[in-house]
């Protein structure tokens, strides 16, 4: 029972339907108008959450990869190299159309973590769920203020499923959590959103 649990909020708030969220929320906050939302939010999702989870469940099908979130370090290279060249991309959309500029951040921000956790993979597997979570609330946090901080009550909850689906180790599920929310400060911090 507590396997089937762990798995259905991992499941749940896996890093690809938590992205989409926060894009949503953002692009909705920032958009001056129904269609601007729609706009800036087809280009935000077509240059990050949509080609990745296509590359990944493509790349499934054709027996490349074990699984969405592969255990195997040299399938999440590939990964890490797919989704740094959409960050990377979508960044220089972002700055070449004049996107909002949190929009633009929060671009700037993901392909500062997916870099870093590209990285560190070449030596350990830090857990993405955690990290997406922590980056979400934080991201959430720091535009919405307190009234988001819920968010971070989610933390506990994935990192307790991805430890039980003994997918990764306690400082594993610890250290993707506190980076991800460090990059996001630092960026946030750097770029005057904060």
């Amino acid at each position: 029972m507590k396997q089937k649990i762990a798995r259905l909020i991992s499941n749940i708030l896996n890093p690809f339907l938590v992205s989409f969220i926060c894009i949503i929320a953002l692009v909705w906050h920032v958009a001056g108008s129904t269609s601007s939302a729609f706009k800036w939010a087809a280009v935000a999702l077509l240059f990050s959450v949509i080609p990745i989870f296509s590359f990944i469940i493509f790349q499934v099908r054709r027996k490349k990869l074990e699984g969405i979130f592969p255990e195997n370090q040299g399938q999440r290279k590939i990964i890490y190299i797919v989704a740094s060249v959409l960050a990377a991309v979508g960044c220089a959309v972002m700055w070449f159309f004049n996107a909002p500029h949190l929009l633009t951040v929060c671009f700037i921000a993901g392909l500062a973590a997916v870099v870093v956790f590209m990285g560190i993979n070449y030596y350990w597997k830090i857990s993405l769920h955690t990290a997406f979570v922590s980056s979400a609330a934080t991201v959430m946090t720091l535009v919405f203020g307190g009234i988001a901080a819920w968010l971070f009550v989610l933390l506990p909850l994935v990192a307790w499923s991805r430890l039980e689906l003994k997918m990764h180790t306690p400082a594993q599920v610890v250290a993707g959590a506190l980076l991800a929310a460090a990059i996001v400060t630092g960026v946030f911090l750097g770029f005057g959103v904060v």
